[in-house]
């Protein structure tokens, strides 16, 4: 369980419910979760999983790796996603267009060499960093050779998405005088929606250590931890 609860002021088709950015649940207990905590009422039936236990990884099941999505094309990228899909929100190419979406970040203004060093000197938990240039094929900044940084999974245990995710973003944020967020629509930031709260952005922007913000995201979702205890089905 990882990141903020998002705020009902922030809720949209991305997010309707309070309830943090990584929360641990198979889709079968979300639902339940759902729909008993926020009274849907609906005539719901989960058929457990056979033969799966919490601490499995995807590739422990043997079963093969079937893209939900045309951006979701390998274990890596679903590992790195929590946590980097919030470069959608900016200015800053989320690897759309490339061989790597949401593995690499950059944009023609970052400089990765710059950002790659100051993020390996984070020593985020699992976090691998190397700086790379591509040119995404479509999406943001189409045909132009874009700069930034690959994050790879060294530690599939230790490794924590979300803060890696805000870390790169803030540290981009930090160090490249061209960043922007997204124009606001329907008076919300692009990111405020993705993120479920204007905190993170705003955090962001002030310089707010994430470590921090991890820290003051852990004590706020205590009250949502109780509750998915009751939730989970497997060991």
């Amino acid at each position: 369980v990882e990141g903020n609860l998002l705020e009902s002021a922030c809720a949209s088709f991305v997010g309707l419910f309070p309830i943090p950015i990584r929360y641990g649940l198979t889709i079968g207990e979300l639902a339940h979760l759902f729909n008993v905590e926020f009274e849907i009422g609906a005539d719901l039936h989960v058929v457990n999983l056979d033969g799966w236990h919490r601490s499995m990884r995807w590739h422990d099941t043997g079963l093969p790796w079937v893209a939900p999505s045309p951006n979701m094309p390998s274990l890596e990228t679903a590992a790195v996603y929590p946590g980097m899909c919030f470069f959608e929100g900016t200015n800053v190419s989320e690897g759309r267009g490339t061989t790597r979406p949401f593995e690499q970040v950059g944009a023609p203004f970052v400089d990765g060499f710059a950002v790659a060093e100051a993020l390996e000197a984070r020593q985020i938990p699992g976090a691998g960093w190397r700086p790379v240039s591509f040119r995404p094929a479509f999406s943001k900044h189409i045909d132009h050779v874009c700069r930034g940084v690959q994050l790879h999974v060294m530690d599939e245990e230790a490794f924590e998405p979300v803060r890696a995710g805000f870390e790169a973003l803030s540290t981009i944020r930090r160090l490249s005088s061209d960043f922007e967020w997204r124009a606001k629509h329907e008076g919300i930031h692009n990111f405020d929606k993705l993120a479920g709260s204007d905190r993170v952005r705003q955090a962001i922007d002030d310089g707010i250590d994430v470590v921090d913000l991890m820290e003051e995201w852990a004590r706020e979702r205590r009250p949502f931890e109780d509750i998915r205890q009751r939730f989970l089905r497997y060991d």
